[in-house]
C-alpha cells in the first residue's frame, strides 16, 4: 500500500516534467522560429555620422515616440549641448588664426563662460542664459562659428543657441526635432527592437569613435544586412580624435575596411549618405569647394541619366555634382573590391537621408524594407 502510494507521486511527477519539457520545448521552437523571422541591422559609420538620429527615428516612427518622462530626461543633454556649444566657440575665438575678439562690451559674459562653465557643480543660472543669449548675436562670436571647421563644433551648436529661449523655460518639454538634433557621444552596443508591416527588426547602434569599434565585431553574428552611415557635409573637417584626418576621407577608409572585412562577405550595405540638409548649405549657400579635400572632384562628371533627374527637380548644379561626387567615391569601393565569390549576395545600396528630416528617413527606410527582406530570404537559402 505504502509503494502504491509512492508509485502514484512518481507518476504525477513524471507527469509534470513531461507537461513542463514539451511547453520548454514549444517556447524553443517559437523563440528559433522569431529568431529566424528577425532582421538583424547592425548601424555603422564614423563618430558623429548620424547613427544614433536614424535609431531615434526609428522610435518616433515605429515604438510610439517618446514619453512625457523620456522627453524631461534629455533636458539635461539638450542644456548641455548649449553650454559645450557656447563654450567652445568663446574658447577657439583665441585659438583660431587669425584670433577673433568679442566686442568690447560683451567680453565680461565671455569671460563668465569660459571661466564657470567648466566647473563640475555647473548648475545653469540665469546669468549663464543671459550670456549665453548676448554671445550668440556677438559679431566677433557670428564670425567664429562661421569658421567653425577650424576646430571641433557638434552640429546641433546654431539649432539650440537659436533656441536659448525656449530652453531655458522651467515648462521646456523637448520636441521631437529637440531630440533628434540633441548629441549624446554613444558608448557601447544599443540595441532598438521594432515592427514595421508585421516584420520584426533588430537595430544594433554602436558608438563610431575609433577607440569604439573595436566592439563592433561583437555584432557581426547573423546580420541581415548593414546600414553605414556616412556624413556627406564633413568633407571639411577634421576628426574629433585626429585632428589630421579628413572626417570624410576616414568614412571611405571605414567603409573599405567593412566591405572586405572576411565576415561581412556575404552580408550587403544600405549605405545612407546622410546630412544632405547640412551639404546644401555647404556647397550651395557657403560656395565650398569640395575639390579643395577631395582633387578628383575637379575632373568628375555627373551621369546624364543623373544629370537629366536633377534638372527637373530643379536641384543646383552644385548640389548634385557634389552629393553623386560623394556617392560613387564610396561605389567605386564596393565595386573594385568585391570578393567574387560572394557577389551575388554583396551589394552596396546608396541613399540620400538627412536623419533629422522624419518624412525623409521614412521614406528611405520604406524603400529599404523590400531590399532587407530579400537579404534576410538569401541569409535563410530560401531565395
Amino acid at each position: 500500500m505504502i509503494m502504491g502510494c509512492f508509485g502514484g507521486a512518481a507518476d504525477e511527477k513524471g507527469k509534470t516534467q513531461a507537461v513542463r519539457n514539451k511547453e520548454i520545448e514549444k517556447q524553443l521552437t517559437k523563440d528559433k522560429q522569431h529568431y529566424k523571422t528577425t532582421h538583424r541591422l547592425l548601424l555603422l559609420g564614423a563618430g558623429e555620422s548620424g547613427k544614433s538620429t536614424i535609431v531615434k527615428q526609428m522610435k518616433i516612427l515605429h515604438v510610439h515616440g517618446y514619453s512625457k518622462a523620456e522627453r524631461q530626461e534629455k533636458v539635461q543633454d539638450i542644456w548641455r549641448n548649449i553650454r559645450d556649444a557656447i563654450l567652445t566657440i568663446t574658447d577657439a575665438m583665441s585659438n583660431i588664426e587669425p584670433p577673433l575678439n568679442c566686442e568690447p562690451e560683451n567680453q565680461a559674459y565671455a569671460d563668465y563662460i569660459l571661466d564657470e562653465c567648466t566647473k563640475s557643480d555647473f548648475s545653469y543660472p540665469e546669468e549663464f542664459w543671459n550670456a549665453t543669449k548676448i554671445l550668440w548675436k556677438d559679431a566677433g562670436v557670428t564670425e567664429c562659428f562661421k569658421r567653425s571647421h577650424e576646430y571641433q563644433l557638434i552640429d546641433c551648436a546654431e539649432y539650440f543657441l537659436n533656441k536659448v529661449d525656449d530652453v531655458r523655460q522651467k515648462d521646456y518639454e523637448p520636441s521631437d526635432q529637440d531630440l533628434l538634433r540633441c548629441r549624446v557621444l554613444t558608448s557601447g552596443i544599443y540595441e532598438t527592437q521594432f515592427v514595421v508591416d508585421k516584420v520584426n527588426f533588430h537595430m544594433f547602434d554602436v558608438g563610431g569613435q575609433r577607440d569604439e569599434r573595436r566592439k563592433w565585431i561583437q555584432c557581426f553574428n547573423d546580420v541581415t544586412a548593414i546600414i553605414f552611415v556616412t556624413a556627406c557635409s564633413s568633407f571639411n573637417l577634421k576628426l574629433r580624435e585626429d585632428a589630421t584626418q579628413n572626417r570624410l576621407a576616414e568614412s571611405l577608409d571605414l567603409f573599405k575596411s567593412i566591405w572586405n572585412n572576411r565576415w561581412l562577405r556575404t552580408i550587403s550595405v544600405i549605405l545612407f549618405l546622410n546630412k544632405q540638409d547640412l551639404l546644401e548649405r555647404k556647397v550651395v549657400q557657403e560656395k565650398w569647394d569640395i575639390g579643395i579635400f577631395f582633387k578628383d572632384y575637379y575632373d568628375y562628371r555627373i551621369p546624364e541619366d543623373t544629370k537629366e533627374k536633377a534638372n527637373k527637380s530643379n536641384e543646383p548644379p552644385e548640389l548634385t555634382k557634389a552629393k553623386f561626387f560623394i556617392r560613387d567615391q564610396f561605389l567605386q569601393i564596393s565595386a573594385s573590391n568585391s570578393n567574387q565569390a560572394s557577389t551575388s549576395t554583396h551589394f552596396c545600396y546608396p541613399h540620400f537621408v538627412c536623419a533629422v528630416d522624419t518624412e525623409n528617413v521614412r521614406r528611405v527606410f520604406n524603400d529599404c524594407k523590400d531590399i532587407i527582406q530579400r537579404m534576410h530570404l538569401r541569409q535563410y537559402e530560401l531565395l
